[in-house]
C-alpha cells in the first residue's frame, strides 16, 4: 500500500499557518484552493469529476482511497475540476472487474496534485471546527518561502466558478423511446443527472449556463432542469436575471444543489455559507411533506435560508436532519422544485430518485 510508498515529500498548508507533512501522488507542483472534506466510502471517481469541487483542495475522509480502481464509465465529467487532493491511504493495487487503472495514474493524467499520508482525521477536525479554510498543496519545500506562500493563500477565492465548467456548446442526448424534451442547463452538471433523465424517455438538451429565456423557449421544451454547479450562487447575477424570464414562460422546472440556490435568489430567496458544507453520500434529509427521512449525496458549501422565502412565492419542503437548513422548496407562484441533495446519486435506503418520476410526470400533465 502506498501508505508505505517512499514517494518524494509534499505538505499541505493551511491558511491558520498549520503544515501537514506527507507524501506526494498524483502531479508535482504547488496549487491553492478551498479546503473542503467528503465522507463517502465510495464513489472517489465521481468526486474527482464533479464539476462542484472546482477550486477546491478535496480532504476523503475514509481512510484508503483508490480500492477499487478507476474506469471510463464513471466520470461525471470530461475531466477533473479538483484543485487538489488529499487521502491517508492510496491503493496502488485496485481490484474491480470494471477497473481501468488506479487513482494515482489518473491524478496524473489529469493533472492534479496529491497528497497521501497524513493524519485526515486532525484535518478534518481542524476543518469542522475552524470552517472550511484555504491551503496549498506543494511538492517543494513549504518552509522555504511559508510567509510568501501564506499570504497567496490568504488571498485566494473561488471566482467566475460556473463561467469557468459550463460547455459553451448545445448538445442533444436522445432517449431509446421519446416521452418529453427536457432543456438542461449546464452548470457544471453532473452526466448522471442527464442519464437518469433520458432513461425516463426524455430527449435532453444540455445548453450552456447564460442561455436565454427566448432561446429557451425556441427550443420548446416540456421541462426545465436547473443542475449542479461550483462556487458561491449569489456570484450568478446574471443567470439570477435569467432566470427570472425563464419561469415566465410557464414551464415545469426542476433545479438540483445550485439550481435549487439560483432558482430560490432569483425569486427573493438568500443564501448564507456553511461553516463546512454538506459533502457525502450519507446525509440525511427529512421530506416534511411526507415526514419520510432520506440519506442523500450532497456536494455544497453553501445553503438557501428557509426563512427568506416568502409564503407567496413557495414553501420549505426538505431540510438536514442534522442542521435543520433547507434542503428543497416546492414553489407556489410557478411550477417548479428544487432540492438541495442529488437525487439521481440516491445512496438508499430509500430511493430519493422518485423526484425524477415526478418531474416527468408533471411534465406530461403539462403537454
Amino acid at each position: 500500500m502506498s501508505l508505505f510508498n517512499m514517494s518524494e515529500k509534499a505538505y499541505l498548508m493551511l491558511a491558520n499557518g498549520q503544515v501537514f507533512e506527507g507524501r506526494s501522488f498524483g502531479a508535482k507542483g504547488t496549487v491553492i484552493g478551498e479546503v473542503v472534506f467528503t465522507t463517502g466510502l465510495t464513489g472517489y471517481q465521481e468526486t474527482l469529476t464533479d464539476p462542484s469541487y472546482y477550486g477546491q483542495i478535496v480532504t476523503q475522509t475514509f481512510p484508503l482511497i483508490g480500492n477499487y480502481g478507476v474506469n471510463s464509465e464513471d466520470s461525471e465529467s470530461a475531466k477533473s475540476y479538483v484543485s487538489g487532493y488529499i487521502v491517508r491511504e492510496w491503493c496502488n493495487a485496485p481490484s474491480n472487474f470494471r477497473c481501468e487503472g488506479n487513482i494515482n495514474d489518473f491524478l496524473t493524467e489529469h493533472n492534479i496534485i496529491g497528497i497521501h499520508g497524513i493524519d485526515t482525521r486532525s484535518l478534518t477536525r481542524v476543518i469542522r471546527e475552524a470552517g472550511v479554510m484555504n491551503g496549498v498543496i506543494t511538492t517543494e519545500n513549504v518552509y522555504d518561502k511559508k510567509d510568501e506562500l501564506l499570504a497567496q493563500v490568504k488571498a485566494f477565492a473561488v471566482r467566475d466558478a460556473v463561467r469557468s465548467v459550463t460547455n459553451t456548446e448545445t448538445l442533444t442526448y436522445e432517449p431509446e423511446e421519446k416521452k418529453c424534451r427536457v432543456v438542461l442547463f449546464d452548470f457544471g452538471y453532473k452526466r448522471n443527472i442527464r442519464r437518469e433523465l433520458v432513461k425516463r424517455g426524455c430527449e435532453v438538451i444540455v445548453v450552456p449556463a447564460y442561455t436565454t429565456a427566448e432561446q429557451v423557449k425556441s427550443l420548446a421544451p416540456d421541462g426545465i432542469m436547473f443542475s449542479n454547479g461550483p462556487g458561491d450562487p449569489a456570484e450568478n447575477v446574471e443567470i439570477i436575471a435569467n432566470i427570472r424570464e425563464i419561469q415566465k414562460l410557464g414551464i415545469p422546472i426542476f433545479g438540483i444543489c445550485l439550481g435549487h440556490q439560483l432558482m430560490a435568489l432569483a425569486n427573493g430567496g438568500k443564501t448564507e455559507k456553511l461553516k463546512y458544507g454538506h459533502r457525502g453520500a450519507n446525509q440525511p434529509v427529512i421530506d416534511l411533506e411526507s415526514g419520510l427521512t432520506y440519506v442523500t449525496s450532497q456536494n455544497h458549501g453553501y445553503a438557501v435560508i428557509g426563512d427568506s422565502i416568502a409564503p407567496s412565492v413557495g414553501r420549505v419542503s426538505h431540510i438536514n436532519a442534522n442542521d435543520k437548513t433547507c434542503e428543497g422548496i416546492h414553489y407556489t407562484s410557478v411550477n417548479a422544485r428544487t432540492v438541495q441533495f442529488h437525487p439521481e446519486a440516491h445512496g438508499g435506503p430509500l430511493d430519493t430518485a422518485y423526484l425524477f418520476d415526478d418531474f416527468v410526470e408533471t411534465m406530461k400533465e403539462g403537454k
